[in-house]
């Protein structure tokens, strides 16, 4: 079943100064976040099939916007992250079910490769709760320079039985890295880690 999504929201951010550094090549994160109502509001159901198979929709759907957004060839996205926020009718379950088994598989057709875990995080809350999007590299976990987040809200969502969904998409890591651990350009790729 397709998502009955209420809003979608498209965002990027291009950092070029830190500290008076200029940030060279610029950073720049894409958020896309989807509104959609909660299948399962306000009541208990064993079987969460729908709403995996939203999550996978919304994987692509999301995804896709962002590197659209950034304007990029889905092979430069360097690193992503994805979040949920559940509304007060539904449970924490049902974050759980956008965002694990299925989501993953399309973001990284949209960010091609994307061997790493994608990192994530997920909440109960109301209308303009926020919640951090953790980041990391797509294709290698412990690339340090890439750990970061990037905060997703909606003014007017979730309400009670909606649930807001977020992807993000980086090119680049934090702004002037430099605290060591494995170098984007020292990624071997084998495993998802290194």
């Amino acid at each position: 079943m397709p998502a009955l999504i209420r809003k979608l929201i498209v965002q990027v951010d291009e950092t070029r100064l830190e500290m008076g550094q200029p940030v060279m090549p610029p950073v720049r994160r894409a958020l896309a976040m989807a509104v959609i109502v909660n299948p399962f509001a306000g009541r208990y159901a064993q079987n969460l099939d729908e709403l995996i198979a939203i999550g996978e929709e919304l994987g692509g759907l999301l995804g896709d916007k962002c590197v659209a957004a950034l304007g990029i060839r889905p092979a430069e996205a360097e690193g992503y992250g994805k979040a949920a926020i559940v509304g007060e009718a539904g449970e924490l379950e049902h974050a759980a079910a956008l965002l694990h088994p299925k989501l993953g598989a399309p973001l990284r057709r949209a960010v091609e490769k994307g061997a790493a875990l994608v990192p994530s995080s997920k909440k109960m809350g109301g209308m303009g709760c926020a919640i951090d999007v953790p980041l990391g590299h797509k294709d290698a976990a412990f690339v340090r320079s890439h750990f970061d987040a990037i905060e997703a809200r909606v003014s007017d969502a979730p309400r009670a039985n909606e649930i807001v969904v977020a992807v993000a998409v980086t090119v680049g890591g934090r702004p002037l890295p430099r605290v060591g651990g494995l170098q984007a350009s020292e990624i071997e790729g084998k495993d998802g880690l290194r």
